[in-house]
């Protein structure tokens, strides 16, 4: 296997291939070389996880040309709400409110209801 540019400036071919033909363990890679060393030779042993190829890529197709039952069971399809159903309204707020709970970052239409739900039903 050709050594990723990843770790190109941490080891040289030649002790690319040596641990690749070695049985050397994550540790002693890692000891050696580095982490990142170590993960690539576990990358490139693994028999179940070819390189891929040219040719490989040229033949590589979607899912959903290959499986498209699986792909129509999986695709992401919002299903009934678990809570009771919000309404969605439109409100005029003073300027300094809006800002305010804006200010709060994501989720500040959440923290509105909840003060209004406070202020209307009580704590």
């Amino acid at each position: 296997m050709i050594r990723p540019n990843e770790i190109a400036n941490e080891i040289s071919e030649y002790d690319w291939n040596d641990i690749l033909a070695r049985d050397l363990s994550f540790s002693e890679i890692e000891t050696k070389f580095s982490q990142e060393v170590a993960i690539y030779a576990g990358i490139a042993r693994d028999p179940d996880n070819p390189e891929w190829t040219e040719e490989d890529f040229a033949n590589a197709r979607p899912a959903i040309e290959v499986v498209p039952h699986i792909v129509a069971e999986y695709r992401r399809t919002r299903g009934k709400q678990a809570k009771p159903v919000k309404q969605r309204v439109s409100i005029r707020l003073d300027s300094d409110v809006a800002e305010h709970f804006r200010a709060g970052g994501a989720g500040w239409q959440t923290r509105l209801n909840e003060t209004l739900r406070r202020a209307v039903f009580g704590p």
